[in-house]
């Protein structure tokens, strides 16, 4: 189980990397990233309930995403198999809550 969220985590981080190098993402955008959470799977919209109070600030976007997703996957609430998909569905929306 810790070898797929591995694998998530890693997966974020090439997902917020990405994020932060696109030009026009420099800027928080608080309406882009609630419409792209409208559209993520029920999982994903766990992850980035869970997330957003916290992103706008953290240091490590990437961190928080996956500590969330681990407590949401011990908690039973999302299915590890789905876990890095959802995870790195959510990290889109939450990349754009940063500033």
């Amino acid at each position: 189980m810790l070898h797929r969220i591995a694998g998530a985590a890693a997966a974020l981080a090439l997902t917020f990397a990405a994020g932060t190098l696109i030009p026009g993402m420099a800027h928080a955008d608080p309406a882009g990233a609630a419409a792209c959470a409208a559209k993520l799977s029920k999982p994903a919209r766990m992850i980035y309930d869970a997330s957003a109070p916290q992103a706008a600030g953290a240091g490590d976007l990437k961190g928080l995403v996956t500590g969330q997703t681990k407590g949401l996957v011990m908690a039973g609430k999302i299915d590890r198999s789905g876990a890095r998909p959802a995870a790195e569905s959510a990290g889109q929306c939450l990349v754009m809550l940063k500033s």
